[in-house]
């Protein structure tokens, strides 16, 4: 199996590391590869799309031809994880300078709990999983409308910070940053068929 992770900004070898050991944890063989220009992402089973500055992030991508090969991914049924700015290029949001791709019915308000220096660490009780997860919220994202087609998998404070829509997940928080690696897991079940 093959996970692909944009490598534009971001965590990249984070969720590289995360998705393999994922695999480990499920018995799956994952190769992992960075994303950089057009030509990857169809030969990948899975996609993250990590966090960073979403205006850089939607700018680099459509320059790479990265992005139509995102949508035509997702438009495949095709799993793809979507990470604070990656959740905010994925869905819709205010911000002119964010070419958002549309593929994740929500509306997400950039760095909705404040700055830098307001991240924080929180324990979330996540939809799928059996046990809570301890997420990192770095500039985080907020998630503030939600379509009819997507499901609410964590809130915190009563807001969404992760959704699923069909084979789309993304979320506010970077789940590539801890010991566990269980978001990942969600994207690679299935994928072994």
């Amino acid at each position: 199996m093959l996970a692909g992770v944009v490598g534009v900004q971001g965590d990249v070898s984070e969720h590289q590391a995360a998705f393999r050991r994922a695999g480990e944890e499920l018995g799956l063989g994952v190769e992992t590869v960075a994303v950089r220009s057009s030509g990857t992402v169809p030969d990948c089973d899975v996609v993250a799309l990590p966090g960073g500055e979403s205006t850089t992030i939607s700018s680099l991508i459509r320059r790479e031809g990265i992005d139509d090969e995102i949508r035509e991914h997702v438009g495949a049924g095709k799993p793809i994880l979507a990470t604070c700015a990656g959740l905010i290029v994925l869905g819709r949001n205010d911000d002119s300078r964010v070419d958002s791709l549309g593929l994740l019915d929500v509306t997400v308000e950039r760095n909705a709990f404040g700055r830098q220096r307001e991240s924080f660490e929180a324990p979330l009780e996540v939809e799928g999983l059996d046990e809570g997860f301890h997420a990192v919220f770095i500039r985080a994202p907020v998630v503030s409308e939600v379509g009819e087609g997507v499901e609410v998998l964590a809130e915190f404070d009563g807001d969404p910070v992760a959704v699923r829509q069909e084979n789309v997940v993304g979320t506010a928080f970077h789940p590539e940053l801890t010991d566990d690696y269980r978001i990942h897991e969600l994207l690679l079940r299935g994928q072994d068929d």
